[in-house]
């Protein structure tokens, strides 16, 4: 299968802090790639660097073959379009209501009339379910729960058909009956839509029932990358000791 997003030798630090050293890591067309490690080991710098607000200091980071850290302001923006990153809190805009938050990137990027645009952020609520109230629309993010924003955020990542979603810790702070909803999501619109996705998180129940592939970062780099079985059954002690939970953070 071919690789749509490629890391190859990549090298990243903050100061005298190395994150990454000669990483290498693929994002195969059409998957769920779900990157786990210790808490401060570099999870959300890789997504960062995958779409261009970050930048490695050594080696490629490439999209679809182009070097992400060669492209020009329209060629970034043309492929923010293409890949739809859910932040970690949802990253809501607090001053706009659900309607105008979903369709943030319309009216940004296209030039949609305003009904289309409602109509649109109307269906995209539908598919992460939240479509039976389309009071919803006229709502501010703070009278939702934090469940409904994470899925709003969800709804708003899809807005413009992407070709790839980037989930950031997606299920942070949710209660078990969210982060199974959250993760059913995940399923969906992977289904649904035919979207690849990376999804970075602690919770490793979701990370088995959303991937067909795990990515396990490691002493700066990505030493095991395997499927969900492969991972269940392993007997490399590094991986089995995150897996129970006897993981060093920020290692």
């Amino acid at each position: 299968m071919a690789a749509v997003i490629e890391l190859q030798g990549v090298g990243k630090s903050f100061g005298d802090h190395t994150v990454y050293q000669d990483m290498h890591l693929a994002v195969e067309e059409g998957e769920t790639l779900t990157v786990i490690g210790g808490s401060g080991q570099g999870k959300s710098v890789c997504m960062k660097m995958m779409i261009g607000l970050l930048f490695a200091d050594e080696g490629e980071v490439r999209f679809r073959g182009a070097e992400v850290s060669e492209l020009d302001h329209e060629g970034l923006r043309a492929l923010r379009q293409k890949v739809a990153m859910v932040f970690q809190g949802g990253a809501l805009f607090d001053s706009m209501n659900i309607r105008d938050n979903v369709g943030y990137a319309l009216i940004e990027h296209t030039s949609m009339a305003d009904e289309a645009i409602t109509a649109r952020a109307w269906e995209c609520l539908d598919m992460v379910g939240l479509g039976q109230d389309r009071g919803l629309l006229e709502r501010m993010p703070v009278s939702l729960s934090g469940g409904m924003r994470k899925r709003v955020a969800i709804a708003r990542s899809i807005a413009l058909q992407p070709e790839i979603i980037l989930y950031d810790e997606p299920t942070t702070g949710l209660d078990p009956s969210n982060i199974r909803r959250i993760g059913s999501m995940i399923l969906k619109l992977q289904k649904e839509l035919g979207v690849t996705s990376v999804v970075v998180t602690h919770d490793m129940p979701t990370a088995f029932r959303v991937s067909n592939r795990i990515a396990m970062l490691y002493e700066r780099h990505f030493p095991f990358v395997d499927t969900p079985e492969g991972f269940k059954h392993t007997e490399v002690p590094e991986v089995r000791n995150f897996i129970q939970g006897r993981v060093r953070d920020g290692a």
